[in-house]
């Protein structure tokens, strides 16, 4: 059966027509070209030809045209548009004629990488010319990297390879940085927030070293579709860009079906679980032999929803191995294996969290299941475009979870279609992030006195002679000179807040490394008697030791799983910026947050339900961050006509639905920001409610809060309002036994008093 077919059959089943809230179809769009520009080498024009490639894109044409003109280019079409092309053609283009030269690519994945060269040697060979692509990527044996280092005209690598692996030993990379003429950028969306911010730092790195072997590369980057793509690529590369978005490429007719579940308990607005629903929607497509892809919001949910599909599958007399788990924390050649078993059709069905969302060649997919909303526009279109690379008729379902924000965008289905993609974020002057790369570029090489890196010359200054007194770096004549033992790019992650990552040993196979997981996130993942989900099978972790990085585990049969609870704590450092709306303050600043793992509870499979839970012993955590919070008046209780009681729960549930709704106004993960709700906050002695960022020092998402304040609340009133519930529910402010009875209207009824819905008398109370 083929994909129409069962597109037709989904059309004629009353079951699922009467949960769906959308059925949008985008008509098939033919391709648009233009010939290729007169720069272009004869001889790759006829090697492209060979492979197919008789005229170009038009987005194709412009990109590759700007960049032999010398521009700076960002390239923003959508997934399977042949962006590829966009760098490959001139970086070869350019070799043709001066074989010296060298390119360097960044890919934010090692997959991501390997696919590239494997396309790229494709082309090389069909010119008959001696080029060396090749990555470089911890991957790579020692026995090759000298020949790289001395014959790769293309390094394909990532920027964590090139902040711990090149830059920082750029002395035996002379020949690359002596003739890079480009660095080209791929999936540059995928640079928001901390990593974002990062990579601008290691770019500002990688200019001030090319700047001292006499080179200043060109910037050819590529995104998926954002809102400011041009403001991103400038803020990271620090050049003016010209800005390519006529796509000119065909696409193939898509649905795109929004389904809720059904309601099972109206009074407490409890739907069926989406978990369950897309298993079961899964295995139907799979007993038809319709390949697909599944994407779910977290590690654990791939987890379970591969164990639950397995079953499934079994059940119906087909092998297991026909479905696979997808996710950050497999091995690499775990991950490569499933990625070739998905392009030669073993695999029929593969569970994956966002880590497949980027351009890996995985084949022609059929249909993309994505199991709650992903948290942005930008990053849904993403992962429908998984689906149907090769022209032809594909199929995407959104299946709505209970989360508040799953609920706002399945009930406005009208917001998603017509809204643009977000903008990204990113703050590469965050003073921690910008300090760590600063001591990385002071390494390689000193700082001369009036030098600035990315801020101006005085507040350089500062940060070195901070480090100075730090007896990090030594200050003789004129220059800034590296003093520590340390080699500091070791100590700093681009990804995440805390440097390194816990790996998770298997005690029953001596010690074999199953996964890993970051620093930040241990303490809530793999805590001693916590059950961890690899590829559906169960490993309890026996032992977790912070200090060094290993999690030991052994293998379980246990029909649950368990969810951490964490108490929080936080204390304003300092008020950045301040202003009264209605009968509230809007704020942002800095804080100080306190987090402590401190229970677990046991979730059954299949039920869900909650059959016990366990103490968590582990050390309390600091960090300070930046946030985004609502102050209230004191009498905001009276007010209101409600007991203190009933305040708490109010600004329990209106955290609740804030946080949810917060990544439709920013573009972020709903894990970028944690909310919590004060009675009586210690700064204010007033009610209070935090949107504080999980990063440590922030990376400007708490400002574009600040900045939305009213979209924010109105995203929030109209979330709240709209949802059938009597009390609230998992839908909108939480459920009424976490929120009360009354939280549901106190939420509203505080968001609209932030908004100056509700009369106030003396609004200058909430400062």
């Amino acid at each position: 059966m083929n994909t129409a077919q069962i597109i037709d059959r989904l059309r004629e089943d009353p079951a699922i027509q009467r949960n769906l809230t959308a059925w949008r179809v985008q008509p098939a769009r033919p391709a648009r070209h233009e010939p290729f520009p007169e720069t272009v080498d004869p001889r790759l024009r006829a090697a492209l030809e060979k492979k197919g490639v008789h005229q170009l894109y038009t987005h194709q044409a412009q990109a590759i045209e700007a960049v032999l003109q010398g521009e700076h280019v960002c390239v923003v079409t959508p997934t399977a548009s042949g962006k590829t092309l966009c760098y490959n053609a001139p970086v070869l283009n350019m070799l043709l004629s001066n074989p010296n030269s060298r390119a360097l690519y960044l890919f934010p994945t090692k997959a991501l990488s390997q696919d590239q060269v494997s396309e790229l040697q494709d082309t090389v060979s069909e010119l008959d010319v001696r080029i060396g692509a090749y990555t470089f990527d911890g991957d790579t044996p020692a026995s090759a990297r000298k020949s790289i280092r001395n014959a790769g005209h293309i390094v394909v690598t990532n920027p964590d390879m090139l902040h711990t692996g090149i830059l920082p030993h750029h002395t035996i990379w002379m020949k690359l940085f002596e003739n890079l003429s480009y660095v080209v950028i791929d999936e540059l969306h995928h640079y928001r927030g901390v990593f974002g911010s990062h990579l601008a730092n290691t770019v500002r790195r990688l200019k001030r070293i090319c700047a001292f072997y006499g080179a200043s590369p060109q910037f050819i980057c590529c995104s998926a579709t954002i809102q400011n793509p041009k403001e991103i690529a400038e803020a990271i590369i620090e050049e003016p860009v010209r800005l390519v978005d006529d796509n000119g490429a065909p696409a193939g007719e898509k649905h795109f079906l929004f389904y809720n579940p059904p309601v099972v308990d109206a009074a407490l607005g409890i739907r069926r679980s989406a978990v369950k629903e897309v298993a079961r929607l899964t295995t139907q497509f799979l007993s038809r032999d319709i390949q697909s892809i599944v994407f779910a919001r977290s590690r654990l949910r791939v987890e379970i929803l591969t164990t639950y599909i397995k079953d499934a599958v079994r059940k119906l007399g087909k092998n297991g191995k026909l479905v696979q788990g997808y996710r950050g924390g497999y091995l690499p050649t775990e991950r490569r294996a499933i990625e070739k078993g998905l392009r030669e059709g073993a695999i029929m069905t593969v569970v994956s969290t966002n880590a497949l969302e980027l351009g890996i060649d995985i084949g022609s997919l059929d249909v993309c299941i994505m199991t709650g909303y992903s948290g942005s526009v930008s990053s849904t279109w993403q992962q429908a475009g998984r689906a149907g690379r090769r022209s032809s008729v594909s199929l995407v379902v959104l299946v709505a979870s209970s989360a508040p924000l799953d609920q706002y965008i399945i009930s406005h289905p009208e917001y998603f279609f017509q809204q643009a993609p977000e903008a990204a974020t990113v703050d590469p002057n965050n003073l921690i992030i910008l300090t760590s790369h600063l001591k990385c570029a002071s390494y390689e090489l000193p700082f001369k006195d009036g030098e600035r890196f990315g801020v101006d010359p005085a507040s350089t200054n500062e940060i070195l002679e901070y480090l100075a007194e730090h007896r990090i770096l030594r200050h003789v004549k004129d220059k800034w000179h590296w003093s520590s033992e340390a080699y500091p790019a070791e100590e700093v992650s681009l990804r995440t807040a805390a440097p390194g990552n816990v790996v998770i040993l298997d005690t029953s196979r001596n010690g074999q490394v199953i996964g890993e997981v970051d620093l930040f996130a241990a303490p809530i993942e793999v805590y001693r008697n916590a059950i961890y989900l690899h590829q559906s099978e169960q490993y309890t972790i026996d032992h977790l030791d912070l200090e060094d990085r290993k999690a030991y585990a052994r293998p379980v049969d246990a029909d649950y799983y368990t969810d951490a609870q964490i108490k929080v704590d936080l204390k304003v450092m300092d008020t950045f910026q301040s202003e009264v709306l209605g009968a509230a303050a809007k704020n942002q600043g800095e804080v100080s947050v306190t987090w402590l793992p401190s229970i677990y509870k046991k979730i059954k499979f299949g039920t869900h339900e909650n059959v016990g839970w366990g103490e968590i012993d582990l050390p309390e955590s600091t960090m300070h961050t930046t946030s985004y919070w609502i102050d209230f008046p004191e009498d905001t209780a009276e007010r209101l006509a409600i007991p203190q009681k009933e305040l708490g729960e109010a600004l329990h549930g209106l955290a609740n639905t804030l946080r949810q709704v917060a990544p439709v106004q920013v573009l972020c993960d709903p894990k970028d920001i944690r909310a919590m709700g004060m009675l009586r906050a210690p700064f204010s002695e007033a009610p209070v409610i935090y949107l504080y960022e999980t990063y440590p020092g922030g990376v400007g998402f708490s400002l574009k809060l600040y900045q939305h304040h009213e979209r924010l609340l109105e995203a929030a009133i109209s979330l709240i309002s709209e949802c059938g519930c009597q009390e609230g529910c998992p839908s909108c402010v939480g459920p009424g036994l976490e929120v009360g009875g009354a939280g549901k209207q106190g939420a509203l009824n505080l968001a609209r008093m932030a908004l100056g819905h509700i009369e106030s008398s003396h609004p200058s109370a909430a400062s």
